[in-house]
């Protein structure tokens, strides 16, 4: 297949590929690009991507001392580490009908706010159900945001899809290495309280706020003209287009199951992996250490990753690969957790590369920008549903065993669907040549 990023370059005049990519067009000036919006975009993306993980990754470095801190039993610290997926497929959904309705823009920019306020409010709620509360708020304004970066790159850049995933999934994934590994230092260094430690992360949402308020009602290239006919056609073949005609898709189904797998593996790495380090021997600081390197692998190849699977014609040899190294990760850490320890959390962030992977088929197994918004949110809703029960099912098999065996066997054994589902998922097609043929 040729990647999206070249047929849409190679089949549009040159003025208007640099139009599409310049941004859209001032009104009165007809043909000046508003090239200083296009990069109040690129740094709001940026932005937004740094803030999508720090709440998750920021308290698995701490959730020791969390569950002291309000008398939390493993079982819920299991419930903790499943709300993101939770939060993620019962929001992430919402998330289309309430761009059409208050544009995207202004979407990504409450879902900033939500999450600067879960986080300022969650460490000083006291309860277990308060802090579960807060951390919801946070994760609802996550769960928007995940599904509406897609969106916003195709919009925006439509010949750049896979460069912008790269640098959108590059920064998301520095978030979530940065807050794994400065959080248990930063918490030391304002007196050891753990509130205080994971309070500094609202500060970081915050400033994410600022570059979208000026997009609040900014539609994308093209403007109004190009969103009312979008809204014309959508209403046209709503009744004929809508959930079902995604659910006929087995493309859509074997990427949302392969969005669920790698969601699980992510999700359990982020909330449990310094854990199992820590039970193995490793001091505390190094285990935050350990899971800020399985995040930060993500920083180099989340920005090569879909740069590549766009120049492919299948990307199932990627998908393959990744799951390979999760396989191999796993077993170092049942077999060597202490020993091989550096080598298997640079194994097992290979093998959460899988996401920027999953991000970059949704906007190749799509050809236009609503099937990508449908695409991703069911993709992604869907997907997260399947990845809720991993994350406690391993806190529910870490406590009744009383050790890590059984749950590593768990997250082994997932990896190989993963791979097959994924391999399905990455062939040259669309959503809407499946839909069709399935009527």
């Amino acid at each position: 297949m040729v990647s999206e990023e070249t047929r849409t370059t190679t089949s549009m005049p040159m003025s208007t590929s640099i139009r599409s990519s310049a941004g859209p067009e001032s009104e009165a000036g007809g043909t000046a690009p508003r090239a200083w919006l296009t990069r109040l975009v690129v740094v709001g993306i940026v932005l937004a991507a740094l803030n999508l993980r720090p709440a998750i990754s920021s308290f698995g470095a701490l959730l020791e001392e969390v569950r002291d801190g309000i008398g939390m039993s493993g079982t819920l610290a299991g419930v903790l580490t499943s709300l993101p997926s939770f939060c993620f497929a019962l929001f992430g959904v919402m998330a289309p009908r309430l761009a059409r309705r208050f544009g995207v823009g202004a979407v990504v920019c409450g879902g900033m706010v939500a999450i600067a306020a879960g986080l300022a409010i969650r460490p000083y709620t006291g309860t277990t159900a308060g802090f579960l509360a807060a951390s919801a708020l946070a994760l609802m304004g996550i769960a928007v945001s995940n599904v509406l970066m897609p969106v916003v790159v195709k919009r925006w850049f439509p010949d750049r899809v896979g460069s912008m995933t790269g640098l959108y999934s590059m920064a998301l994934s520095l978030g979530t290495g940065v807050a794994a590994a400065v959080t248990v230092p930063m918490t030391e260094a304002l007196g050891g309280s753990w509130q205080a430690g994971l309070t500094v992360w609202a500060v970081l949402a915050a400033v994410a706020v600022v570059p979208w308020i000026p997009l609040v009602r900014e539609r994308g290239p093209g403007g109004d003209q190009r969103e009312a006919l979008h809204a014309r056609g959508t209403s046209a073949t709503g009744r004929r287009a809508g959930a079902l005609r995604i659910t006929r898709s087995r493309t859509a189904w074997a990427l949302a199951v392969f969005f669920g797998l790698q969601a699980t593996a992510a999700y359990v790495s982020m909330g449990w992996l310094a854990q199992i380090f820590r039970d193995a021997g490793v001091p505390a600081g190094t285990a935050g250490l350990l899971l800020a390197v399985t995040m930060a692998m993500g920083v180099p190849l989340a920005f090569v990753i879909p740069r590549v699977a766009t120049r492919l014609p299948h990307q199932g040899p990627i998908v393959i690969a990744l799951g390979v190294c999760g396989l191999l990760g796993y077993a170092g850490l049942w077999l060597a957790p202490v020993g091989g320890a550096w080598v298997w959390a640079v194994l097992l962030g290979t093998a959460n590369c899988s996401f920027p992977l999953a991000l970059t088929m949704v906007g190749m197994r799509a050809r236009t920008g609503a099937g990508v918004a449908q695409l991703s949110a069911f993709a992604q809703s869907t997907g997260y549903l399947i990845s809720i029960p991993g994350p406690l099912l391993v806190g529910v098999l870490y406590q009744h065993s009383g050790g890590w065996g059984l749950p590593l066997a768990l997250m082994a054994g997932l990896m190989l669907p993963q791979i097959v589902v994924g391999v399905l998922a990455g062939r040259d097609r669309t959503v809407e040549d499946e839909a069709e043929a399935a009527r």
